[in-house]
Order: structure tokens, then C-alpha cells, then sequence
């Protein structure tokens, strides 16, 4: 299942008064497991930063005057996320951000039906504890240490993680690195020429050997046909065995 994990970062709180992004990161994931496909621009908010939104994400002005203004990007992003679900922290605020910029392109929303919060389900699973993303790091174990301030791209690839113990635990999170690994791919705000290009086939992680499998399918084999095992799907499945689809 492909799923996008997103974020953004924004000039004030309040799209309806004229706060507008500044940034956007996306990760894509499927089946829990990160891809190193990302989609990932800074952008010319076209207006002032307000004092407090800079002092969360250290977005200034100056830096942001030469980027690409939304309505630039907008095809590349809609490209990249496709129809697939999208996973974000506080839904709300940043599907606010970017149904406000959508709308002023003229373009249909994006449904609220296809976002998953992971806020919400924090809650749901931890009732009455921070459930902020650096709270959940800290609950999960998960190393949140290059995070001195906020970043749409960095969040959303720390999102991934925080997002695989909440749905699964960590049998779900063992194939996660950093998209920031991947080739050719950073901060610097150009990632999103990788839409262009037609998608590259999601790589298969191969979690058993083919001597591994024969000899627990040989060990099934001396039990006899009333094994339990054999209530059970094949352990190498439709594809290739030992690999994840």
C-alpha cells in the first residue's frame, strides 16, 4: 500500500487571514517501508515571515525570495501524491494550507477523506500524554537529534518512523532509512524534477535466504499433513520468496 507522509512549513497560523507555505516535504512509503522517494521545495510565500513562524522553522525572507512560488510547483507536487492516502500530523492545519493555496489556482481540494492523522491516533492509543512528534520520538526510541528546528522534509521522514510504531510496532519500521540518503536528494528545495520521471520500481528487501526457506518448509514437511503450519499462506507468497511486495 503506498501511502505519502507530509508536511509543510508556513508564514503564520492562519491561512484565511493570508499566512501562506513555505514548505512542503513529502515521503513516500509503501507498506510501511520508505522508498527514498521524496518530494521536497521551499517556496516564495510572496509575503513577510512572521517572527514567530520564523522561529520555529529559521525560514527567512531573504532565503526564501529566489524560490518557486506555489502555483510553479503545484502540477509536480499533485503528480507526486497521486491518490493515495496522506499521512500528517494535525491534519487539519496543514490540509487548511494546502486547500487555501490550491484554491487560489483554481483547483479542486484535496479531500479531508484522504488524510490520516497521526495525531489522532496518538491519542486514541496514548489518552492524556504529549503526543507531540518529539513526544512520540522519545516514547518510541526513535532519534529525533538533528531536528533543532522544523523542517517539512525532516519531519516528515521522522513522521514515517513515528508513524510505523503507531500502526504496527517495529516489525513494521525495519526496512526505514532516511530519504535525505537517497542520490542527488537534500534541502536544497529542487527535489521535485523526480516526478517528472517515470516511477522506479519499488525495491524489493529480501528478509529470508532460499536455504532458510527449504529448510523451514522441510521442517513443516516432518510434522505431517495435520500441522498447523500448513493452515498458513506459503512463507514465500505470490512473489519471489522471502522479498516484500
Amino acid at each position: 500500500m503506498r501511502e505519502i507522509v507530509l508536511d509543510t512549513e508556513t508564514t503564520g497560523l492562519d491561512p484565511h487571514r493570508g499566512d501562506r507555505l513555505c514548505e512542503i516535504g513529502c515521503v513516500e512509503i509503501v507498506n510501511r517501508f520508505l522508498t527514498g522517494r521524496i518530494f521536497h521545495q521551499y517556496l516564495n510565500p510572496e509575503r513577510p515571515m512572521a517572527p514567530e513562524a520564523f522561529a520555529v522553522h529559521g525560514l527567512s525572507d531573504a532565503f526564501l525570495a529566489d524560490k518557486p512560488v506555489f502555483r510553479d510547483v503545484a502540477d509536480d507536487f499533485l503528480a507526486f501524491i497521486g491518490e493515495d492516502p496522506l499521512v500528517i500530523h494535525n491534519a487539519s492545519f496543514d490540509m487548511g494550507f494546502l486547500n487555501a493555496e490550491l484554491k487560489r489556482l483554481g483547483k479542486g481540494p484535496i479531500p479531508p477523506s484522504r488524510a490520516i492523522d497521526s495525531l489522532q491516533i496518538a491519542r486514541r492509543r496514548h489518552p492524556g500524554a504529549q503526543n507531540s512528534l518529539d513526544a512520540l520520538c522519545a516514547r518510541y526510541g526513535i532519534d529525533n537529534s538533528r531536528r533543532t528546528k522544523h523542517g517539512a522534509l525532516m519531519d516528515a521522514e521522522i513522521l514515517a518512523e513515528v508513524y510505523a510504531e503507531l500502526t504496527g510496532g517495529k516489525q513494521s519500521s525495519l526496512g526505514l532509512g532516511t530519504a535525505m540518503d537517497a542520490p542527488g536528494k537534500g534541502h536544497s528545495g529542487a527535489e521535485s524534477e523526480e516526478v517528472s520521471r517515470a516511477r522506479a520500481p519499488i525495491k524489493q528487501i529480501r528478509l529470508l535466504t532460499q536455504d532458510e526457506i527449504d529448510a523451514h518448509r522441510a521442517f513443516i514437511a516432518e510434522m505431517g499433513d495435520k500441522a498447523l503450519w500448513h493452515a498458513y499462506p506459503d512463507i514465500s507468497g505470490k512473489s519471489e520468496p522471502g522479498q516484500v511486495e
